[in-house]
């Protein structure tokens, strides 16, 4: 779908230049002389990530200006503090209940009816083909992962993909999500990728899974052992989708590694 239709019916002038990705087309504007971003999307998954965008209503995310059909325009979020940066700055600790106090907010219950969302045992269909074929590392992931989704604890709406590069400084706003991946199912699942994040360095630093676990548990409230299971579990899939798209898989290994240490101390 054409920039230039929504350019002209939200009445937005462009303050940037296109960015494509395999999924959306985005373009930084000005509406109503404020910052703003159209979103053009072109997979479903990002669909339904604009649908949760909008029940979220600004709460704990950004907000939503105008939605219709594949597009989307979203306040642009422009604060100058930056969760990777910090946790790289030695402020790891402070930026993961940062993470935490957001998540926790997407996750609380609201009255309007609820956008479609995808349950975690669709989202984790990947990888017991892909553990039949390699065995190894995927097979303890999946089997881990079918125990988790057998009896699922809290299960509240998700957003799927909370991590320090999905939430930004929004000034007197306060810390705002964005790109939900729109998924449903156990609560602990939304922060296994602040430990995999905000890169393979700082993930992968000795002590930081073991550490981070501990802070995680205490700021959401969450079991660290079942965090764990749901880390080996999800590093697993991610590792499973790197290979089905030829991609080496070896960060997301090493993460399947590093739990499953923990769990068998």
């Amino acid at each position: 779908m054409s920039l230039g239709i929504h350019l002209a019916g939200w009445d937005l002038v462009p303050d940037g230049e296109p960015i494509e990705t395999p999924s959306s087309l985005l373009l930084a504007v000005r509406h109503n002389g404020q910052p703003a971003m159209l979103k053009i999307a072109r997979e479903e998954e990002e669909r339904r990530g604009a649908a949760l965008m909008a029940w979220w209503d600004g709460d704990g995310a950004a907000r939503v200006l105008a939605r219709h059909g594949d597009a989307l325009l979203l306040e642009r979020v422009t604060g100058s503090q930056s969760l990777a940066a910090m946790a790289a700055a030695g402020q790891d600790d402070e930026a993961s209940r940062i993470l935490c106090a957001v998540a926790g907010r997407l996750q609380a219950p609201r009255s309007a009816p609820l956008p479609e969302l995808v349950p975690l045992a669709r989202w984790f269909d990947a990888l017991e083909p892909a553990a039949r074929t390699h065995g190894g590392l995927l097979a303890d992931a999946d089997a881990t992962a079918r125990a988790l989704l057998a009896e699922p604890r809290d299960v509240v709406v998700l957003h799927g993909d909370i991590h320090h590069g999905n939430v930004l400084d929004g000034g007197e706003r306060g810390w705002l999500a964005i790109d939900p991946k729109g998924l449903s199912g156990e609560r602990t699942f939304d922060f296994v990728n602040i430990l995999r994040n905000p890169d393979a360095v700082v993930a992968l630093a000795p002590g930081r899974l073991e550490h981070q676990a501990e802070v995680l548990a205490a700021a959401a409230s969450v079991d660290r052992r079942r965090l764990l299971d749901w880390t080996l579990a999800f590093a697993g899939l991610s590792a499973a989708w790197h290979i089905i798209d030829g991609e080496a898989a070896d960060f997301d290994l090493a993460v399947v590694r590093q739990a499953k240490e923990l769990l068998h101390r």
